[in-house]
């Protein structure tokens, strides 16, 4: 009855996953696109970019302390889904820059904590299999592999507007399925606040650092990626290609992810990260070819995968139980929430300047650092 429950658990959290990443795969590769078509500059695209990150920063924290103080996870996780999907369909009513930066600035308060939610649920519902996450995050790159390759296609025949509808779509169905997330209960051993304050540990606060600098480095690639591909004359179903092969590499290590952090610590997988991601974005510096292109998509294995996993089970690692939820909510919010505005906002800012090529070089240079920064620690310790 227990396994039978449990494998019940992890099909609701791989479909939330998969449902959550699909919608990811219209958004990411095609959002800025879209702004990009209708008319928006490069500084417009940063801007909406660095809002939806911003809300990351702030409200997962904001979200997370109370679902940990209060124990009550899963209302807010469903709360959020709902309104969330809500304030996306104001997208459909209009096209101008001022109104989509009010309905970015609401739909990210709610939309932010979503993630780091479920990976609190799918550490819990894994229990002593921590290391087996990737088994359960990788129905989300199927999902997103499959939704860039067709939706590439898809755009090509028809309008690039028709993202919007199907992102709409795509939250609805996943705020339903919500609905079936399993309570997760937390034995308490200490006070909320005194857990809570193993956020200030250094080793937490070195590796926050460290990785608001890699996702940081990632700002370039999600926010002009898409449109350096397309600039270059690469059409939407080579661009749909490109990001669904580099969410296949990503597929490898999450399957082999077990395999991967039983023989590899989590402090070298990271510094290991941090290598690759700079030898990635000095690629795409000098690239101009469709296969270099296409292979250095591969690296995002190493730069989004392998670094992703490590940094969920490195987080739980130096947490207690009763701040788990609030440790996941620190690490998305200071990677994909900070790290990511002022990546986006650098890359938004250099964009008319200096062009897309340079803002790679850029990227190389900071995850240089980042990583130079994290083994120095490891060194000192």
């Amino acid at each position: 009855m227990a396994n039978r429950r449990k494998a019940s658990h992890k099909f609701v959290i791989g479909s939330q996953y998969f449902i959550y990443f699909g919608v990811m795969g219209i958004f990411l590769p095609y959002f800025n696109l879209y702004c990009f078509h209708i008319g928006f500059s490069g500084f417009q695209i940063g801007v909406l970019s660095a809002l939806r990150t911003m809300a990351i920063i702030l409200f997962p924290l904001f979200w997370g302390a109370i679902a940990d103080r209060f124990h009550i996870r899963k209302p807010i996780y469903i709360l959020c889904n709902f309104i969330s999907t809500a304030i996306w369909a104001f997208f459909i009513l209009t096209a101008d820059f001022w109104p989509m930066l009010i309905i970015t600035i609401f739909y990210g308060i709610f939309y932010a904590p979503i993630i780091s939610f479920l990976e609190a649920f799918t550490i819990d519902v894994l229990g002593k299999e921590k290391k087996s996450y990737g088994s359960l995050r990788v129905w989300g790159s199927i999902a997103f592999i499959t939704v860039v390759i067709i939706l590439g296609k898809v755009i090509d025949l028809y309008s690039i507007k028709i993202i919007i509808i199907l992102i709409f779509a795509g939250s609805l169905f996943q705020a339903f399925i919500s609905t079936k997330i399993p309570y997760t209960v937390t034995l308490k051993k200490q006070s909320y606040t005194s857990s809570a304050k193993v956020l200030l540990n250094r080793r937490v606060f070195v590796f926050l650092f460290c990785a608001f600098l890699m996702l940081a480095s990632h700002g370039a690639y999600y926010t002009f990626f898409s449109i350096h591909l397309a600039t270059m004359g690469y059409s939407s179903t080579f661009i749909g290609i490109a990001w669904a092969l580099a969410s296949f590499a990503e597929i490898i290590v999450m399957i082999k992810s077990d395999i991967i952090f039983k023989r590899y610590s989590m402090e070298n997988v990271i510094v290991f990260s941090f290598i690759v991601a700079t030898l990635r974005w000095l690629i795409l510096f000098f690239a101009t070819s469709p296969a270099i292109i296409l292979l250095s998509q591969t690296l995002h294995a190493v730069t989004y995968g392998s670094f992703h996993v490590a940094s969920i089970l490195y987080i739980d690692s130096l947490t207690p139980n009763e701040a788990k939820t609030l440790g996941q909510a620190a690490n998305n919010a200071v990677t994909y929430g900070l790290g990511m505005t002022v990546g986006f906002l650098i890359s938004g800012c250099l964009y008319e300047s200096m062009g897309s090529f340079a803002l790679f070089l850029i990227s190389a240079f900071i995850a240089l650092v980042g990583g130079a920064v994290f083994k120095g620690s490891q060194m000192i310790e």
